[in-house]
């Protein structure tokens, strides 16, 4: 049995289970979630309604739950039992909406506050049609010894879903379940399934067999009797009340309920009898919180297994956009389409592309001549037709990123919920464009200022000034991504071309070892800039999942908290 020292040092692993078990998040439509969100109620409901309150006041008064099927007469044995209408009988259903407890004058002081059930409000006086189910009607009577409170249930199997999850909830509260059926209705499936639950978390039960036949009693009795001892609950003492008429007062006849009343008495007035009901039921709830909590323990496992696919996926698809980024400006891509035709322009006619050696000598007598004074021919198109291909790169990348991670995520478990939550997570952001733009003007400053950097001695200085910062750089822009990779036909000659002219004039002004280097730092900038931008791309997703309430550790917390009530058990 548990002593009051046990229940004491017990008392502070408990509350930290009941905290644990508070702070672990199941929002994640996960596959049998169901089940984990179920018993993370049901864990929460009875620490805070059963065994926190009652590890605390181990000499509290006993409290028997009066719970049962529809119609079966509970409130009328309550009424009975005490000699007194304290809860509303009758024929309409459901009769008993918000909960009576009753309890000998002197024991007020226990249940006037949150000790036990603290989420329900108290109230006293007489019943009102306004107290609703979220109150808990306290009634005095002399009637019960001290030591002992009933506390009259809705039905079990009520129609009103509210009243069902109100009778478990009070069901869970007991130390006592004082189960109400009659001989029609002692075999119907919802009360089995509850007995069960009672047998499996150790709780006490008593049984109330109403309204049998007097020449079926013992058969009944019997019948029952064996389905009891089928389901662990041989101990279960059983109260059989024939089949008669009700008093004038609405009541059972005095013979009918004696036996029950005299073995409820002695129970209260029985310290040891009290404390063994009690501790049988508090050790029996305790030794149901491990295999309860493994249940939640997997639950918060898989959720935070769900939440780190959704990263991941994330993670994967910007990382790919990023890759093929890398991909399009080293393979050629850049230069097709616009950038090749305004780099003939820039060159000359399509004539020096059929004869390359020459045409390299034509740049570098154009460059020449710009040293010597003649202006070269303007970049700015070329430069256009450059800025506009990165752009136009980097969008299609992250564009196509968002959509792969909202695509995924749907498929996922919990990743549509998510979505849901955050619209603008199935699209790259509004100022995606805006920022791509920002990003290509800052690497090509960086660019002209890796030119600027190189072009330092006074000969290089002149034929940087002479062809043009602006010039040059659009030349080492293309320089970057003249590879042929990617391109096909006709395109890859003058791709070819392209790199070859191109490099022989910054060659021309650098040196070409510079004029590598030079290139390799501009594809290295433009990469960390990407990366860069699709890191705050993913950022979205990643804060996204950060606000879904379930915390990376919480399984092991919750794991530990139960170990350590396992071993202060």
């Amino acid at each position: 049995m548990i002593s009051r020292d046990d229940a004491m040092s017990m008392l502070g692993a408990v509350t930290t289970l009941r905290d644990r078990v508070a702070e672990t998040g199941l929002p994640l439509d996960v596959p049998d979630v169901g089940a984990g969100r179920a018993t993370r109620t049901a864990l929460l409901t009875q620490l805070d309604d059963y065994v926190i309150p009652r590890l605390r006041s181990l000499d509290a008064p006993l409290l028997a739950v009066v719970g049962g099927s529809t119609g079966a007469g509970k409130s009328t044995l309550v009424n009975s039992i005490v000699d007194a209408e304290v809860s509303r009988s009758g024929v309409l259903r459901p009769t008993t909406t918000t909960p009576v407890l009753v309890h000998h004058p002197e024991d007020l002081h226990w249940f006037r506050d949150d000790r036990v059930l603290p989420g329900l409000s108290r109230v006293s006086g007489a019943a009102s049609g306004g107290d609703g189910a979220a109150s808990l009607r306290l009634v005095a009577s002399s009637s019960l010894p001290p030591g002992l409170a009933l506390l009259d249930a809705p039905d079990i199997d009520s129609v009103v879903s509210a009243n069902r999850a109100l009778a478990a909830q009070l069901l869970s509260a007991a130390d006592l379940w004082l189960f109400v059926t009659t001989a029609a209705r002692y075999a119907d499936a919802v009360p089995w399934e509850l007995l069960r639950q009672a047998s499996d978390r150790g709780t006490a039960v008593a049984i109330v067999l109403d309204r049998v036949p007097p020449e079926v009693l013992t058969e009944i009795r019997n019948h029952l009797a064996s389905m009891l001892r089928e389901q662990g609950l041989s101990t279960a003492p059983i109260f059989a009340v024939p089949e008669a008429a009700l008093t004038s007062e609405g009541r059972l006849p005095e013979q009918d309920v004696a036996r029950l009343r005299s073995w409820l008495t002695a129970l209260a007035s029985d310290a040891r009898a009290r404390a063994v009901i009690v501790r049988q039921t508090l050790e029996g709830a305790l030794g149901s919180l491990e295999e309860r909590a493994d249940v939640l323990v997997t639950s918060s496992r898989q959720q935070a297994a769900a939440l780190t696919a959704l990263g991941d996926v994330a993670e994967v698809a910007y990382r790919d956009a990023l890759l093929h980024v890398e991909h399009g400006i080293t393979d050629g891509t850049l230069l097709r389409g616009e950038v090749l035709a305004r780099w003939q322009e820039y060159v000359g006619t399509g004539e020096f592309f059929k004869q390359v050696e020459s045409a390299v000598s034509k740049v570098r007598d154009r460059v020449t001549a710009a040293i010597k004074g003649t202006p070269p021919p303007a970049t700015g198109d070329l430069g256009e037709a450059l800025q506009s291909g990165v752009a136009a790169l980097l969008a299609a990348q992250g564009q196509g990123a968002a959509a792969t991670v909202a695509r995924q995520w749907r498929q996922l478990a919990g990743g549509d919920a998510v979505l849901q939550a955050n619209p603008g997570l199935g699209k790259a952001s509004p100022d995606l464009t805006a920022r791509i733009e920002r990003l290509v003007r800052d690497w090509q400053t960086g660019v002209l200022d890796l030119v600027r950097s190189e072009g330092k001695d006074r000969r290089t200085t002149a034929r940087v000034a002479a062809y043009g910062l602006n010039g040059i750089g659009v030349i080492l822009m293309l320089v970057a991504f003249a590879h042929t990779g990617g391109l096909i036909g006709a395109e890859v000659g003058i791709a070819g071309g392209t790199a070859v002219l191109a490099q022989k004039v910054l060659e021309a002004i650098f040196g070409d070892q510079a004029v590598r280097e030079m290139a390799a730092k501009a594809r290295t900038r433009l990469l960390e800039h990407a990366a860069a931008l699709y890191a705050e791309e993913q950022l979205r997703y990643d804060e996204a999942l950060d606000r879904v309430a379930v915390k990376a550790e919480q399984a092991e917390r919750l794991a530990h908290a139960a170990a350590a009530v396992k071993a202060a058990r």
